[in-house]
C-alpha cells in the first residue's frame, strides 16, 4: 500500500476539491470533509485503472514545496492510501474469538458475501475510511 498526498480547496459556498500534484488528471471531491478520504480512494482506484501501479508517491516536504502557494491561500494536505490490485487471492491464517467470527459469519450471510469477501471489504472500508451511511 502507498500513500499520495492531496491538495484540498475549499471555497465558499463550494464542495471541497481534492487533487495529487503527483498525478496528472486524478481529482475529486466532497461535500462534507469525513468524505475527503474515501472519495479519494475512488478516485485513485480509477486512475490506476489506465496507469501503471509503478508510481512513487513524492515525500511530504516534496509535495509541500510543489503546492506552497495554494497552501498559503488556505489549502490543506491530506494522506490518501492506495490499495493496489493485484487479482491474486492468497490464502492467510488468522484468529479470532469464536463469537467475532459467529457475527462475522452472519453479517457476511447477510450480505450474500463469503467470510472471506466481508472481511476483505471491511478491511478495505478501515483503510479508507468509509464509514456507514
Amino acid at each position: 500500500m502507498k500513500y499520495f498526498y492531496a491538495v484540498v480547496h475549499k471555497d465558499a459556498d463550494s464542495a471541497f476539491g481534492v487533487a495529487f500534484p503527483d498525478l496528472p488528471g486524478c481529482f475529486s471531491a466532497a461535500d462534507e470533509v469525513e468524505q475527503l478520504v474515501p472519495n479519494a480512494c475512488e478516485a485513485l482506484e480509477l486512475w490506476f485503472e489506465d496507469e501503471p501501479q509503478d508510481i512513487a508517491p513524492s515525500s511530504l516536504e516534496d509535495v509541500r514545496a510543489r503546492v506552497a502557494a495554494d497552501l498559503a491561500e488556505g489549502a490543506f494536505l491530506i494522506s490518501v492510501p492506495h490499495i493496489r490490485r493485484t487479482g491474486r487471492q492468497v490464502r492467510a491464517n488468522i484468529s479470532l474469538d469464536r463469537g467475532m467470527l459467529d457475527a462475522i459469519d452472519r453479517a457476511a450471510a447477510d450480505r450474500n458475501l463469503t467470510r472471506s469477501a466481508f472481511l476483505a471489504d471491511a478491511a478495505r472500508n478501515e483503510i479508507e475510511q468509509r464509514r456507514p451511511s
